[in-house]
């Protein structure tokens, strides 16, 4: 298991800003239309770095973020790899964490539910038999992924927060992808 930490005693999320970007795509569809970019490479063996490209934003794509941020992924020694960095499996927990804390601080702003501290314990289950080809029946990917969310919330009852979870498990976009089949196109270039 994974753990994840953040600690705030302020608002976590600007519910006058949220407010303002809905009436903004609403206004103007468009604004809501967004792709992220990255360019990988092989850093040798099992690694790999990976550097941000341009956020397009409505068509507009915005070069400031190219290269602006550097990944780097390898994996754990006993999965053959060095240890160097992170794991694919690692960033994808990582990924679901940064968009559950976003999720569930702009759910919390707009239910005037307090966030004093959030948790966020996550599990990747994965049995390697798949992939190795030892076995067809089991899937190569994820077996489960499994999240843990602990939440100091002073004065917000326990059915509260449970119905926050419902709403965040309905609204994550990175939630929506892993659960949900979505168009993986692979070309070569």
């Amino acid at each position: 298991m994974t753990e994840m930490n953040t600690l705030r005693t302020e608002a976590f999320a600007d519910l006058a800003a949220i407010e303002a970007t809905v009436a903004a795509v609403t206004e103007q569809r468009e604004l809501g239309k967004v792709s992220f970019s990255m360019l990988s490479e092989s850093a040798g063996g099992l690694t790999a770095e990976t550097i941000t490209g341009p956020l397009t934003q409505a068509g507009i794509a915005e070069e400031s973020r190219r290269g602006k941020f550097t990944l780097h992924s390898d994996e754990p020694v006993s999965l053959l790899g060095t240890d160097t960095a992170v794991s694919p499996a690692e960033y994808i927990l990582k990924a679901l964490a940064g968009c559950y804390m976003v999720t569930l601080a702009s759910l919390a702003a707009a239910r005037n539910i307090p966030l004093k501290h959030v948790a966020l314990t996550l599990g990747f289950d994965i049995d390697l038999s798949g992939f190795l080809g030892i076995d067809d029946s089991v899937r190569k990917g994820a077996q489960q992924i499994t999240v843990d969310v602990h939440i100091d919330s002073p004065g917000t009852s326990r059915e509260d927060l449970e119905d926050l979870i419902g709403a965040l498990e309905a609204s994550s976009p990175i939630r929506d992808t892993l659960a949900n089949p979505v168009p993986v196109i692979t070309r070569l270039g």
